[in-house]
């Protein structure tokens, strides 16, 4: 019998829709990758990535642009994952950057993530020759986000116009591309926070334990609680330290990524949690504050 749209989930009809994307994509492209933040949005990419190829693995890539200050944790996650999904890992991070020693306490969080990540990020598709990768974005998180189509087309310089999208009517995708160009595809950007976690509940999903409620050390910076990761943190910062029950709804460098007073230490209070939030999850991220349409700057220059 024929199983029509109306038969299936909202859920599953979203990951209808995704999967029938990456599939497209692997059909239509010489060299496409999954760019792998290592968080909840990526986790679930990658799950369906997997359902989309099963029994096979799916046939590109996991990349990861290593800024050299995401949360411990979130490495380790990393790694173990790749290992379990059978996937080949990329990492790379800016050699320049590196040998500048670029701190997001030293330097601030716009030349920072302009350095360690845009041009990252740029240098790593420059290197590789990708010519489609895989991100999670969604449209609920941000403005700029929301304005953005799911083949996001990229010239020569990685650079998006959102004045010249291409239209996508009845869900047909143009990846028509030359030599250098590319597009950044988000297989997930119809979906919603909640739509995430309660996929990630129902279909048990491994993500990190930086999304679940603990006591952790944190200080408050720039008007937010950070966690304290690791030794680098600025003396005068630690020695303000308190520990407090906090989880985190978006992951990153842990300078840049403020955590939230919760409770939440299971999957059903966290999705309870998104049942009566009203802020978006980006609220804890400090570079979408650098200044005014400072997200879409980032996106027009080549960030993700």
């Amino acid at each position: 019998m024929e199983i029509s749209q109306e038969r299936l989930t909202h859920l599953k009809q979203l990951e209808a829709e995704s999967i029938h994307i990456m599939r497209e994509v692997i059909a239509e492209f010489q060299n496409p990758a999954m760019l792998y933040s290592v968080g909840k949005d990526s986790s679930v990419m990658l799950h369906i990535l997997q359902k989309a190829f099963y029994p096979a693995p799916p046939p590109l890539p996991l990349v990861h642009v290593d800024t050299k200050w995401k949360f411990k944790e979130m490495i380790d996650f990393r790694d173990k994952r790749a290992k379990e999904v059978g996937m080949e890992l990329i990492t790379y991070s800016n050699p320049k950057g590196e040998e500048m020693d670029i701190s997001p306490f030293k330097h601030g969080s716009a030349v920072h993530t302009d350095i360690m990540k845009t041009e990252g990020l740029k240098q790593m598709l420059n290197i590789q020759k990708f010519d489609a990768v895989f991100g999670g974005a969604r449209r609920d998180e941000e403005k700029s986000r929301a304005k953005e189509r799911i083949y996001s087309f990229r010239d020569e310089n990685h650079r998006w116009d959102p004045k010249n999208q291409r239209p996508e009517l009845w869900n047909i995708y143009n990846g028509r591309h030359t030599k250098g160009e590319s597009i950044r595809v988000f297989p997930i950007s119809n979906w919603t926070e909640l739509d995430v976690w309660q996929y990630i509940y129902l279909e048990g999903i491994p993500i990190p334990d930086l999304y679940f409620s603990k006591e952790r050390e944190v200080v408050e910076y720039m008007g937010t609680k950070i966690m304290v990761d690791d030794e680098r943190m600025p003396e005068e910062l630690r020695k303000t330290a308190k520990k407090e029950m906090v989880r985190f709804r978006t992951l990153g460098c842990y300078p840049l990524t403020g955590a939230v007073n919760s409770d939440a230490t299971t999957l059903p209070e966290i999705i309870q949690e998104m049942l009566v939030c009203t802020t978006s999850e980006r609220q804890g991220r400090l570079i979408d504050s650098d200044g005014d349409a400072s997200m879409e700057k980032k996106k027009q220059e080549g960030y993700f």
